[in-house]
């Protein structure tokens, strides 16, 4: 009976190893996923009075100061921290931190 070790065990197309049944989806086909980015300049409350009295020059002020990074989700979770910059005449965000990954675990049982 031959059995495969070492770097022959693993299939060359998926890693995983000879014999195994894996549900792991490849990364390839991952890449084409589009998925919603949103950009946190701050956040605030305020009450159903209050909202109704908004109109238009309104300011609603926000819990962050100016200059502080502002926050970049990728569907619901916090990736990044940021910048806001001027392209030309619309916005943009220039990324100054990716957050590590167990950062994101945190907040998301927060």
């Amino acid at each position: 009976m031959n059995v495969a070790t070492g770097a022959d065990a693993l299939n060359a197309d998926t890693g995983v190893a000879a014999g195994v049944v894996s549900s792991e989806v490849p990364i390839s086909m991952l890449l084409d996923l589009t998925l919603p980015i949103s950009i946190e300049l701050g956040r605030t409350s305020m009450t159903v009075q209050d909202i109704l009295r908004l109109g238009r020059g309104s300011v609603i002020q926000l819990d962050r100061l100016a200059g502080e990074p502002i926050d970049v989700f990728v569907g619901d979770r916090r990736f990044a921290e940021g910048e806001v910059v001027l392209l030309g005449e619309t916005f943009g965000v220039r990324i100054t931190r990716i957050l590590p990954r167990a950062n994101a675990v945190e907040e998301i049982a927060a």
